[in-house]
């Protein structure tokens, strides 16, 4: 039987114990803390080349030619917060400190104007009682996602906040739109800027509650559009139209939307964040992946916007349609959904914008840095406790 000094000499001094939580404690705090500000702070705000040669830094200056400054924007997506049916209770921990923690970060760090989150803000706000999306998951939601009150910060439905459009019953659409101050097609302008944020699952054109709704009120956007651009006509039922129609900046609008709109799959998409090669040639159903390509063509034509940015399929891709339109679909800012989440940066002005895209660094990357950590420590114990077990023996001779 071991000696009490035996056993004393075969543990860690008190200054190697506390080398040894240091150690543990640093690897911690370097990996759930200062990582994302790393990560974070290579990423920076695009350039923005204006028309009539007008250069605009983001940060340093503004467009002489223009009484609107430029914006700076964050767009993310898909975070999908875990509700009560799905999830363990650690994984709703570990995703949910991960994005609190690169939402806060970016907006310390890059300082936006206004942030947009794509839709899907929750998994399971199509189930869910009304007592736990007012008392848990918006909450959480505000927790997480707080910021200062001179950012603005708008949220699109997602067919998880309100369900698929078989499932929606008015009860979740308008709790939710309630919760957002949201209707079917939300106008925002911000320094001249029109942000069109339309709730794509009431895109199925069935004349459904919500559908009808939806309809109604992109003709009414898409006749302010007109008017306010001089495209309808000067008789007096069109000067009767414009007169009562809602008053917008001389802007063509960014479109928001969660479903993407209508492409065959995402077999043209390159890039870090795009779908794996087994997912890209995978057809896409229409009105459950993507909108149907004749709401897509509805939206292009009445809408005219200069940008659309969807989301919903978490991987990444750009597309240019047939109009000249171009469409970022944006990956998943949730480490659930992908290994490398990310978020959209861009630069706004009423004549042109700029994007890029910032990568949050990799779960993989942060579970080697644990493993190697952990074992070098365990390598650096054994050897303590081995030398400290020679010293003792050294003794007895």
């Amino acid at each position: 039987m071991l000696s009490r000094q035996q056993v004393r000499y075969m543990m860690l001094t008190r200054r190697q114990l506390a080398v040894l939580c240091v150690s543990l404690g640093s690897v911690f705090l370097f990996s759930e803390y200062v990582l994302y500000y790393i990560a974070i702070w290579q990423c920076f705000w695009p350039h923005l080349e204006l028309e009539r040669s007008a250069s605009i830094e983001p940060q340093k200056g503004r467009d002489i030619s223009s009484p609107h400054q430029p914006i700076r924007v964050l767009f993310l997506a898909d975070t999908h917060l875990l509700g009560s049916r799905q999830g363990h209770w650690f994984d709703r921990l570990r995703r949910e400190w991960q994005m609190e923690r690169s939402f806060q970060t970016a907006v310390s760090v890059h300082q936006p104007h206004a942030v947009f989150l794509l839709g899907d803000l929750l998994d399971e706000g199509k189930w869910c009682s009304d007592k736990e999306f007012w008392e848990e998951y918006l909450v959480r939601s505000r927790r997480m996602f707080r910021h200062n009150a001179d950012v603005q910060f708008h949220v699109v439905v997602g067919n998880h906040d309100i369900g698929f459009h078989y499932d929606v019953t008015r009860q979740k659409l308008n709790r939710f739109e309630k919760a957002f101050n949201l209707s079917a097609v939300t106008t925002v302008t911000i320094q001249g800027n029109i942000f069109l944020l339309v709730n794509s699952v009431a895109l199925d054109e069935d004349g459904c509650f919500m559908c009808a709704a939806a309809e109604e009120q992109l003709k009414d956007v898409s006749l302010s559009l007109n008017c306010t651009q001089g495209l309808v006509g000067e008789e007096n039922a069109g000067k009767m139209q414009c007169k009562n129609a809602q008053k917008l900046p001389n802007s063509s609008p960014i479109l928001l939307m969660h479903y993407p709109l209508y492409r065959e799959s995402d077999a043209n998409c390159t890039g870090p964040d795009s779908a794996p090669y087994n997912e890209k040639y995978t057809t896409f159903k229409a009105r459950y992946d993507v909108v149907s390509q004749s709401a897509s063509q509805k939206l292009l034509w009445w809408l005219q916007p200069r940008l659309v940015l969807t989301a919903h399929i978490h991987h990444g891709c750009v597309v240019h349609h047939p109009d000249g339109t171009l469409e970022h679909t944006l990956p998943s800012f949730s480490w659930r959904n992908r290994n490398n989440p990310s978020f959209l940066m861009a630069v706004i002005h009423p004549t042109g914008y700029s994007l890029t895209k910032c990568f949050l660094p990799k779960e993989s990357s942060v579970i080697i840095l644990y493993v190697i950590s952990i074992l070098l420590l365990l390598v650096w114990t054994c050897a303590k406790v081995r030398q400290r077990r020679r010293l003792f023996l050294s003794k007895q001779v």
